[in-house]
């Protein structure tokens, strides 16, 4: 590269910073301007002389004096309430919301039903950079309850990231929805994998987008013999590299063997200095959790056990599972008191 081909980089590397600067910064005027507006109609309505009939006089004054400026229609005006009254007294997700875009927020308002479930989509938001598309999907897997309910699925070996807790990026989840696969009814693991790296675009939203795709069938050489892990990725968040290995049928204790062996050949001959032990996935169609602990027990392993469904999970089975686990938590608490 040539230092004209440097120059002009610099220049477009410039234009699009500043760009991207000028368009959240329009952005967040907006998303103000919506907040103050639903502030200031939830604290009218609340006035005796306010009503109705006030509020479609308003609706044709915005059409009238400001005929451009979208959004400011019945509807559209009662969300701006909603939105504003929703987070007012949430010190944390107030701040948070001007940082994504009006349809971003509508979305988050409209399908989460709790306040920590809308917290939760609006950092991921955040972090992951989601398209509304993307957000739209996340939240139709129940993204939300499948990571709440993989609480204990959390890497124990390597150190959380900072700010883990605000946007919550490195727990492997324990169930993984991968519809977008569209797999016949009988397949095998080469199927199985040929659909996921076809589909990579989506599998990595699922998994998070802190994962970068290295390879397939990604070969490391012990005692003079090839190995073949079947998935591998790196992982910039937590600095390591992650094989995942596929399986279409239940989880088996002697997989765990087979996976220690892969990241011992890659903490030997890949990883940097710089870089934190391999970390295992094991992607199965199911999984008996008495079975995952015996296999785990006697072993340090930086390896989790997770299960996919191919079809979309029930919410409100998902729902269900977790007000169970949160009344068994409440009831611990009490008891220890």
């Amino acid at each position: 590269m040539n230092e004209l081909d440097i120059n002009f980089t610099e220049i477009v590397n410039m234009i699009e910073t500043r760009r991207t600067n000028a368009y959240r910064k329009v952005n967040e005027e907006l998303i103000s301007l919506y907040w103050d507006f639903g502030q200031y109609i939830s604290e009218k309505l609340n006035d005796a002389n306010w009503g109705e009939k006030i509020v479609d006089k308003l609706v044709d004054f915005m059409k009238k004096e400001y005929p451009t400026l979208k959004g400011f229609n019945r509807a559209g005006i009662y969300r701006m309430k909603q939105f504003y009254e929703t987070y007012k007294d949430n010190e944390i997700v107030a701040p948070l919301v001007r940082q994504l875009s009006w349809s971003h927020n509508i979305l988050i308002l409209g399908a989460a039903k709790t306040l920590e479930e809308r917290e939760f989509y609006i950092k991921m938001s955040i972090k992951e950079n989601y398209t509304k598309r993307e957000l739209d999907r996340q939240i139709g897997s129940s993204y939300f309850h499948r990571y709440m309910l993989s609480d204990g699925n959390a890497n124990k070996s390597l150190e959380k990231v900072e700010g883990e807790e605000g946007y919550p990026n490195t727990r492997v989840l324990d169930t993984y929805s991968l519809e977008f696969l569209d797999l016949p009814n009988n397949y095998s693991e080469r199927d199985f994998k040929k659909a996921i790296v076809s589909n990579m675009k989506n599998f990595i939203l699922e998994i998070g987008k802190d994962f970068t795709y290295i390879g397939e069938e990604y070969r490391v050489q012990v005692g003079n013999e090839d190995f073949y892990i079947d998935l591998l990725f790196y992982n910039r968040s937590l600095s390591c590299l992650v094989a995942f290995e596929l399986k279409i049928d239940k989880f088996k204790a002697e997989y765990i063997s087979k996976m220690d062996f892969y990241l011992e050949a890659l903490d030997r001959q890949e990883k940097k200095e710089n870089e934190n032990p391999s970390v295992g996935i094991i992607l199965c169609a199911s999984k008996n959790e008495e079975i995952v602990e015996f296999a785990m027990s006697r072993t340090l392993s930086p390896t989790l056990v997770s299960e996919y469904q191919l079809k979309l999970i029930d919410k409100r089975l998902l729902e269900e599972k977790l007000k169970q686990i949160s009344e068994m938590v409440e009831d611990n608490n009490i008891k220890e008191d």
